[in-house]
């Protein structure tokens, strides 16, 4: 009996460590992925950082949707940090090792994030809906209070619910396998090389997603049902369309985000045969949301693009004062 205890002890801690391969199927030649994904990384670090720039000083840009934009535009810049490095590294310097601790760290901080976005995107549902459907009482209603509330409860909310996804997948039993076929830490790769079960951390996954993405994914629905209702009542074409306008750009990411999320999930579920496919959709997720928003809301915001070139103004001005020759 002692000799088999002693035995499953030794096996229980056999694994030290995690060996990231990359991407599947394409080991030989993945990194040559490297360069659009630097480039993916570094637009979405400045084009975010330029945001939160340009909302800092502009006066005309002071809005709880701005705030709101700009609070987006930090949870960005956080997601994408927590996998690119790493993915960088592995495709360059061929870093494919990952401690335990690290590993786990990464699983909490992707589901932290992620859930955070989904939150942002919420309250920026409620703040188009009371600005367009209670347009009077919104003063009253959207204030920097409100706003440093709903972001403290944003905070709060996903850093606690996610962590029970890493503190189960810890508990697992990784005793032979440690290579897996990713090149960021998923719960679900990750928790597929336990040689127990991994039942549990698949429904608190489940329960997790549900609880807060479907949440926040149904009370955005049914903001833009109230605002479709309040606009079709209206009876200037012109103020209608005005109003949806402010709209589109946060719309577009909507669907962008949630939709690449329920797509990931069933291609997960369905257990293709390409692994390729979920695992790339993944890292996909995990950039280009941050490269996009900024974007999609220059090309589409008058104010926000106004606001750059006031920044742009001021940086040339103060460039040429201190070029100047002094007489």
């Amino acid at each position: 009996m002692s000799a088999s205890l002693k035995g499953s002890n030794s096996s229980k801690f056999q694994v030290s460590e995690f060996i990231l391969m990359g991407l599947p199927g394409i080991h030989s030649w993945q990194h040559w992925l490297s360069l659009p994904l630097a480039i993916l990384y570094l637009s979405a670090i400045g084009a975010n950082i330029l945001i939160l720039v340009t909302i800092c000083q502009d006066p005309a840009l002071q809005q709880p949707m701005y705030s709101f934009l700009g609070i987006l535009s930090v949870v960005d810049m956080g997601l994408a940090t927590t996998i690119m490095p790493k993915i960088l590294a592995i495709f360059w310097f061929d870093a494919k090792v990952i401690s335990l601790p690290e590993c786990f760290a990464q699983i909490y901080a992707i589901h932290c994030f992620v859930g955070m976005e989904s939150g942002i995107f919420l309250c920026m549902a409620f703040d188009r809906y009371i600005a367009i459907c209670h347009p009077l009482r919104y003063p009253s209603i959207v204030t920097k209070a409100l706003i440093l509330r709903a972001t403290v409860l944003m905070v709060l909310r996903n850093g606690l619910l996610s962590l029970p996804v890493p503190v189960l997948a810890a508990q697992r039993n990784y005793c032979s396998r440690n290579e897996i076929e990713h090149c960021l830490c998923s719960n679900l790769g990750v928790t597929s090389l336990a040689c127990d079960g991994r039942r549990p951390n698949s429904i608190c996954q489940l329960v997790l997603a549900w609880l807060v993405m479907g949440s926040d994914l149904g009370l955005i629905i049914l903001s833009y049902i109230l605002i479709l209702r309040s606009v079709l009542k209206l009876n200037s074409a012109e103020a209608a369309s005005k109003a949806l306008s402010t709209c589109s750009s946060h719309l577009i990411l909507i669907l962008f985000f949630y939709t690449v999320v329920v797509v990931i999930s069933v291609t997960h579920l369905a257990e293709t045969k390409a692994p390729l496919v979920p695992v790339l959709l993944n890292v996909l997720h995990n950039i280009i949301p941050p490269s996009l928003n900024p974007m999609v809301y220059a090309l589409r915001t008058k104010e926000l693009r106004a606001g750059f070139q006031k920044v742009f103004c001021l940086s040339l001005e103060k460039k040429t004062r201190h070029q100047r020759p002094s007489p």
